[in-house]
């Protein structure tokens, strides 16, 4: 090799090196709690080889930064842990190819196709198998006098939250003001979670409680929960509500591909059955069952809510709750 043709090829591979350098890690915001996520996420980057920078907060708190940081922002993915989050943000996000969008069912995805969902998690009706009142067959029922004072609930969750910005967005803010002012009658009893739901409804301090469904069974996987059974409201309201959590990548993102390659991770058989098997929630792609003793979510009678409209009405529901039950 001459001077010349040496000197040629160690330019090339300092111009690729500096590429690479400048390019830097993925990196993530992630709504998703590190103890959930994280195996996960450590898998991906042993099979692609993508170096990932993921840095945790809460999905609300997120939002906000990216909201601030707009276009300068470090971020190229957005993993959220709700539909409202990834909403409140749209603007940002890039449109997701069709292949990617089309392994989701369109109620599980943004209707502009800037976010897609990941993994379900359903309202649910968790209950003392000891009581004796008949099931609710509809969320209208926990208006009924017979439920009077024995209905868990955490109102400054935002499950629940998204669970009444869900109705507002079904019935429309005076039928829901009216639902909650119903329930509020009751007297049901405040909790700080959808855990401490769960496991007063096991220990039989409180006979039912609103919650998302996966609680209890996490709460069976470390031994107990054997006295609770989840109820998935039939009557396809928002009762058995699917929340979505979900991935959007940045438009301002230079690492567009390595983004695409994390999305469609997410959505692979094997991320499916991890979200199925370890974080016991439901899987979103065909081919993946969910955890044993939960239905197939195709069995599960949801309603028709748009999400993409979530992060519209979630104002109004919080509104609406600090007026009738603040």
């Amino acid at each position: 090799m001459n001077r010349l043709t040496a000197l040629i090829a160690i330019t090339a591979l300092a111009a690729v090196s500096c590429a690479q350098a400048d390019s830097g890690p993925l990196v993530i915001y992630s709504g998703r709690s590190q103890e959930l996520v994280q195996p996960l996420i450590d898998q991906f980057e042993a099979e692609t080889g993508i170096e990932v920078d993921v840095r945790y907060a809460g999905s609300t708190d997120l939002a906000a930064t990216l909201l601030q940081e707009g276009e300068s922002s470090d971020a190229d993915v957005f993993f959220a842990q709700d539909p409202a989050s990834l909403g409140s943000v749209g603007d940002l996000l890039a449109t997701l190819p069709e292949e990617t969008l089309s392994k989701v069912s369109p109620a599980f995805a943004d209707r502009g196709g800037r976010w897609v969902g990941t993994s379900g998690r359903v309202r649910a009706f968790v209950y003392n198998t000891s009581i004796e009142t008949d099931l609710p067959q509809s969320i209208d029922d926990l208006t009924d006098p017979r439920w009077a004072g024995q209905v868990g609930f955490a109102p400054t969750n935002g499950s629940f939250l998204a669970f009444v910005a869900a109705m507002v967005l079904e019935r429309g803010e005076d039928q829901t003001a009216e639902w909650l002012r119903g329930f509020a009658a009751n007297n049901p009893l405040e909790y700080p979670n959808n855990s401490s739901i769960v496991t007063a409804t096991d220990n039989s301090e409180v006979n039912a409680g609103l919650v998302n469904h996966y609680y209890l069974l996490r709460l069976q996987a470390e031994g107990a929960g054997q006295n609770a059974e989840n109820w998935f409201i039939p009557a396809g309201d928002v009762g058995s509500l699917v929340m979505p959590a979900g991935v959007g990548i940045l438009g301002s993102s230079d690492m567009a591909g390595e983004a695409r390659r994390f999305v469609d991770f997410l959505l692979s058989h094997t991320a499916q059955t991890y979200f199925a098997t370890e974080t016991f929630e439901f899987p979103l792609i065909d081919g993946v069952s969910p955890a044993a003793g939960l239905p197939e979510l195709s069995e599960i009678n949801v309603p028709d809510i748009d999400l993409s409209a979530l992060a519209d009405a979630l104002p109004i529901a919080t509104r609406l709750v600090l007026e009738v039950m603040g």
